[in-house]
């Protein structure tokens, strides 16, 4: 999923692409590159970001997607607003990215049911002007996992089908980077609901944390996408079904090595299990030989 976010102030891009002429070409642009869907915002979600006004998000993200859909590109639409997801969805979105899992607005669930397209439940406790003041858990893994499971029982009760809904647990949302590290080594929990589990670590402050504390290295988000590429593949191989990104190209090649890595660990994981058991028949038959005399 490329990042298209046509706002202001977000904390990577914010402004380059608010023009609408410029942010449908970035949104070409990210799917020449190989993204499967361009995910497009009009509302900046940084921490101490201010709300925006439903209207100032339509003008921004509508028009984007209405010509990016023209232009045959899959969009999702990134916001919180049932407004907004409704216009997204009548200008061609096929998705709807919602950074509060229907917390924000009570009417989002009934927009998306209607709709019938697939709808990403990201893990959220406050708006981003206050998240900070919410980052405490006693076990971060699994309290994200009871909130997100208590929103998935609530939008499916609003009648999102439940085969369509995708958790995202909400890197850097009300989380501290110790909070970040630990929900992404223990990405398979979040797996084992059953629901496909989007990333989205692109460029944040635990990566740029990471990387001065490890190796003394002072980053802004935009030079962050080699680290991110990384978290990317790492995030392939324990299973995600999707990642988020600013820089398509670098995390496209990182997944798709990963890919071959997933397959080729299989392959070899395989061929051992073949041979253990050989090796236990051997050495259980009566009649086998000793192995080790053989070498003598």
């Amino acid at each position: 999923m490329g990042i298209l976010n046509v706002t202001p102030d977000s904390f990577s891009d914010g402004g380059r692409y608010a023009e609408t002429g410029w942010a449908v070409e970035q949104g070409l642009r990210l799917a020449e590159e190989g993204a499967d869907l361009v995910d497009v915002g009009g509302e900046s979600t940084r921490p101490g970001a201010e709300s925006v006004p439903v209207e100032a998000e339509l003008a921004r993200v509508v028009p984007v997607v209405r010509e990016l859909v023209r232009a045959e590109v899959a969009v999702s639409v990134d916001t919180m607003h049932a407004a907004v997801a409704r216009a997204a969805i009548e200008a061609g979105a096929c998705m709807v990215n919602d950074v509060s899992g229907g917390l924000a607005d009570p009417a989002m669930a009934g927009v998306v049911a209607a709709a019938g397209v697939p709808y990403v439940a990201m893990h959220w406790r406050a708006p981003s002007r206050e998240m900070d003041r919410h980052a405490v858990y006693r076990d971060v893994v699994g309290d994200v996992i009871a909130e997100l499971l208590r929103r998935v029982e609530a939008l499916t009760a609003a009648g999102i089908d439940p085969g369509r809904i995708i958790l995202d647990p909400g890197l850097g949302f009300a989380k501290r980077a110790t909070h970040d590290w630990e929900l992404l080594t223990r990405l398979p929990a979040l797996r084992a609901t059953g629901l496909p589990v989007l990333v989205g670590a692109s460029r944040k402050r635990f990566i740029g944390a990471a990387l001065s504390d490890r190796a003394g290295i002072d980053t802004v988000p935009g030079d962050r996408d080699a680290a991110t590429a990384a978290v990317s593949a790492l995030a392939a191989v324990a299973g995600a079904f999707c990642v988020r990104v600013h820089d398509v190209r670098s995390s496209l090649h990182a997944v798709c090595v990963a890919a071959a890595w997933t397959d080729d660990r299989r392959f070899s994981e395989s061929g051992d299990r073949r041979a253990e058991t050989a090796m236990n028949a051997l050495h259980e038959s009566p009649q086998a030989p000793n192995p080790s005399a053989s070498l003598r």
